[in-house]
């Protein structure tokens, strides 16, 4: 079933993430590849919200409430009014860490799973619980890219050798 497929792509992900994040240093997770991009700390702050307040709300809300008016979020607003940049990096990814646990939890305890459940979005029209999981998995991909795009720069400004031997970036 493809619900199992992705869910296990999740718990996956998971370990991915602990691993790509965990042992990073300040300087690392405060470094910008440029002045309009986000840094690690913005990156797993947000990865924490759509956790709690976005993918894993709006599956539940499709498939037990899809009748129901959609809350709305606002992920572009929230590295300002979450104040990202002044949370603790390590506790942020524990947190995220943590709710990609409760994640899979809830996942794995559904059954018989409505994932044609639609539920009115406010800008792309009706979305089906289905659609909202594999964005879920969508988003992780995304992020995963980019935490390597930015440690991969971040080594680059750092590094005293040429990086070209790795292969083309």
């Amino acid at each position: 079933m493809f619900s199992d497929f992705i869910i296990a792509e999740l718990e996956q992900h998971k370990k991915v993430f602990e691993t790509l994040l965990v042992a990073v240093t300040k300087e690392t997770h405060l470094f910008r590849p440029s002045p309009d991009s986000w840094c690690l700390l913005e990156v797993t702050c947000h990865l924490r919200d759509e956790e709690v307040y976005d993918f894993r709300a709006r599956v539940r809300h499709a498939l037990e409430a899809p009748n129901a008016l959609l809350k709305p979020i606002s992920p572009k607003t929230w590295p300002l009014e979450h104040d990202y940049l002044n949370k603790d990096f390590q506790k942020v990814t524990r947190q995220f860490l943590e709710e990609r646990s409760n994640s899979i939890a809830w996942l794995k305890g559904l059954k018989n799973a409505s994932w044609n459940n639609k539920i009115l979005h406010p800008d792309l029209g009706e979305l089906s619980a289905r659609t909202f999981l594999e964005n879920w998995l969508a988003h992780d991909y995304l992020h995963i890219r980019q935490i390597n795009k930015i440690k991969r720069a971040y080594l680059s400004q750092v590094s005293n050798d040429d990086l070209s031997y790795a292969g083309n970036w």
